[in-house]
């Protein structure tokens, strides 16, 4: 049982040219073709194995802005309109609703980070309301208990990660691009110190843009080129219970475990930040980087095992462009969940939730997350060589803001005034002694 995932059939073979080939058909490989093609470029997507089939389709499908790292948030804000843009245009339901993100809690500490957040945030436009003890017994009555408090967000919303990215996909070629599955981009070639031809397993591309939405294949692929990218991923476990579940929220948070309708009616279980570190030839290479995130972390951590490091997608070795290449020998990351992990989150769920209590497993899986060491995803076009764009490390809260990530690329290869701000989301930014000391707010 893995998870599921809405399939099409693209185009067999790419291209001899394009304007511009996107590397990568996630969440924001596809956002930023779609946008690019409807823009009228001749665009080609490449995706190594099936469209969305790793990480996002295996997160939480939550598009929100509370929460968010301030650098992030005037991205989520603007995410949330282009998700109903895109559903209006594509012509297809692709989950998004803003059904409103409910949190609540029993610790006055994480209450109050809450508030700090929500004073801020309201003063950037976002609908956010702290919730009284009372107010959160009403809002939570599923879980049948009493809360001290909460937040209830109501222009947040969701979207489904099974359908999301293929439907995305099929709008791409609505708009005249090209998408092809089961084919790598091996490397990337140059011609006067610039982008001139991508070089995939069925032939090379003739081109001068490039846009590496890779994920948690990035960092090694950008290697290749003599582009140092920070990048690490741990191992998150999701599973879902079959529809059926009566007067469960539609999104819910606890510290315990957190819960997510899907468009089926279907529910994903999850506990928050619970993950396990696979070690990885680049978690090794980048250890001292991420330190500070992991001994922030490390009580909600847990040691792996060898899956990623078998996988091969964080090598930091080097592949020739002739040969097959870790992507064609992986074409799905399809990671085992860890069993204690899923027993545990069921545990829990069905305690917090009566209605649950019924519902039979449907299906569990697990995904690699990939962050970078401050947690904020780098959208960057000046990265060191002229005619490549980055957008990776979007550090578990990417599925939301994916619309926007792929128009932020889509302008920076327009040349046209990007949609937000991006210079927070700037690579150079970790070669500055001062990274670090960003504050959240």
């Amino acid at each position: 049982m893995t998870a599921p995932l809405l399939k099409f059939e693209f185009a067999k073979t790419p291209p001899q040219s394009a304007d511009c080939v996107i590397i990568g058909a996630g969440i924001v490989g596809v956002s930023a073709a779609y946008w690019l093609a409807r823009a009228g470029m001749n665009v080609v997507l490449l995706e190594k194995g099936v469209v969305g089939a790793e990480q996002s389709s295996r997160n939480w499908g939550w598009c929100r802005q509370q929460n968010r790292d301030a650098r992030e948030l005037p991205l989520s804000t603007r995410s949330l309109s282009l998700w109903e843009e895109m559903t209006r245009d594509i012509g297809a339901d692709m989950g998004f609703r803003r059904c409103g993100l409910l949190y609540l809690s029993n610790s006055e500490a994480e209450i109050e980070g809450w508030a700090t957040w929500g004073r801020y945030a309201r003063g950037e436009g976002v609908d956010t309301r702290m919730l009284t003890a009372q107010e959160a017994a009403i809002r939570g009555s599923a879980t049948g208990q009493s809360w001290r408090g909460g937040v209830w967000s109501p222009s947040d919303g969701t979207a489904d990660p099974s359908r999301a990215a293929p439907l995305i996909a099929r709008g791409v070629v609505k708009h005249g691009g090209t998408v092809v599955q089961h084919c790598a981009a091996r490397g990337i070639e140059t011609e006067a110190g610039t982008v001139s031809a991508v070089v995939t397993e069925a032939g090379v591309i003739r081109t001068r843009q490039v846009v590496l939405s890779g994920g948690a294949w990035a960092a090694s692929f950008l290697h290749q080129l003599g582009i140092s990218f920070p990048q690490s991923s741990v191992r998150s476990s999701i599973l879902s219970v079959a529809p059926g579940a009566e007067q469960v929220p539609a999104a819910l948070h606890t510290k315990d475990v957190s819960v997510t309708r899907r468009l089926d009616g279907s529910y994903t279980l999850a506990i928050s930040g619970r993950s396990h570190v696979d070690l990885t030839p680049g978690m090794l290479h980048g250890a001292g980087k991420f330190l500070p995130m992991f001994l922030k972390r490390w009580r909600a951590l847990s040691v792996g095992g060898a899956q990623a490091w078998r996988a091969g997608f964080d090598s930091r070795g080097h592949w020739a462009l002739d040969q097959i290449t870790p992507m064609e020998r992986m074409r799905v990351l399809d990671p085992r969940p860890s069993a204690k992990l899923i027993a545990q989150t069921l545990e829990r769920a069905r305690a917090l939730l009566p209605g649950l209590r019924d519902r039979p497993v449907q299906a569990q899986w697990a995904g690699y997350i990939d962050s970078t060491p401050d947690g904020v995803p780098v959208i960057d076009a000046d990265i060191g060589l002229p005619g490549l764009a980055l957008a990776a490390g979007l550090s578990g809260h990417g599925f939301g803001i994916g619309p926007g990530v792929g128009h932020l690329m889509a302008d920076f290869v327009l040349g046209r005034p990007p949609i937000t701000s991006a210079e927070q989301y700037r690579l150079s930014r970790f070669k500055d002694s001062q990274w670090g000391k960003v504050s959240k707010f």
